[in-house]
């Protein structure tokens, strides 16, 4: 929701470039090309998913060729032996009334007898083979496409927790809606952004009591999670950081916010502290333009990013 007001933002303001000084027309063109950029990313990695999908159908589809092909082969086999076995009955009775005449006719019935036996036997082993190839295949098919249909019952599966997950952070978040604080799901992750105006005085890096209520709500949820990472990302403006002491800069402070809010998270005995990254990503992340006050309040934040484990979607991936 975010990326989207932001967008607006963008598109208005370079609609309305005649109003503004030509610097700034050129930051917001160039912030528009950049979510355009990324846009882009984003179609581009739905394209890959889409195309290891129809590889993946392609395999399918060739195995199933293979295996009707088999079974053609099968079938012409059963019917040369049917028609093979019918003349070979057919000379058996012949050879019994040939028994009356004389040797030379019995010894040439004989041979033809042999001959048939002989190819009826070759031909049995031929498709008791073709029998066992064919088999091999559908069994092969039948595996590959179990393991397609438990690929995607669980990326399914994945994205409807992370669905799920959301809508708990936000009911559980409810009571801060208004107060610089959002719940979005994108990319199949979940984004908890808290604006500093929640949780931190200015310059500061300790959390105030309402901003620590809210982090301690998104505790209990990731609580009851344990199968998801979690970074914790903290942002700055643009402006320097002139406070001194034991901050060095703006990076040194994002990095202390974001600190702090995994120290409240893992006072959460039951979230597994392994689970928790801490980042500063000072000013070089911004969700708004700095150029005014209200742009340099939506950047100074905290994001709390939610990532589900993608080890057994990896695994699965590397067996098809």
């Amino acid at each position: 929701m975010i990326k989207r007001v932001s967008i607006g933002l963008l598109v208005l303001a370079l609609t309305t470039s005649s109003c503004v000084s030509k610097k700034v027309y050129k930051d917001l063109e160039s912030k528009y090309a950049d979510l355009k950029k990324e846009n882009r990313a984003t179609a581009d990695e739905n394209s890959k998913l889409s195309k290891e999908r129809n590889a993946l159908d392609l395999k399918n589809k060739d195995l199933q060729s293979q295996l009707d092909k088999a079974k053609a082969e099968r079938d012409k086999l059963s019917a040369d032996y049917a028609a093979t076995k019918t003349t070979l009955d057919n000379l058996k009775t012949s050879y019994a009334a040939l028994e009356k005449d004389s040797g030379a006719a019995l010894d040439t019935n004989v041979k033809k007898n042999r001959e048939l036996l002989a190819q009826l036997e070759a031909k049995e082993k031929a498709l008791a083979a073709e029998q066992e190839r064919l088999n091999k295949l559908k069994a092969e098919l039948q595996e590959r496409s179990a393991r397609v249909d438990e690929l995607e019952g669980k990326m399914a599966a994945q994205e409807a927790g992370m669905t799920a997950l959301k809508n708990k952070l936000s009911k559980a978040l409810n009571s801060f809606e208004g107060k610089g604080l959002t719940v979005e799901q994108k990319n199949g992750k979940v984004y908890v952004s808290m604006e500093n105006k929640l949780l931190f005085g200015s310059g500061s890096w300790i959390v105030g009591p309402e901003g620590k209520r809210a982090v301690v709500e998104v505790a209990k949820v990731l609580a009851d999670n344990p199968d998801i990472a979690v970074l914790i990302e903290g942002h700055t403006d643009n402006v320097p950081y002139a406070g001194g002491g034991q901050i060095a800069d703006n990076w040194d402070l994002s990095t202390k916010r974001a600190t702090a809010i995994v120290t409240i998270i893992k006072d959460n005995k039951k979230v597994d502290p392994k689970n928790l990254t801490a980042a500063g990503r000072s000013e070089f992340a911004p969700v708004a333009s700095n150029d005014t006050a209200e742009g340099k309040s939506k950047n100074r934040r905290i994001e709390i990013i939610l990532t589900p484990k993608l080890d057994e979607i990896s695994k699965l991936l590397n067996e098809l």
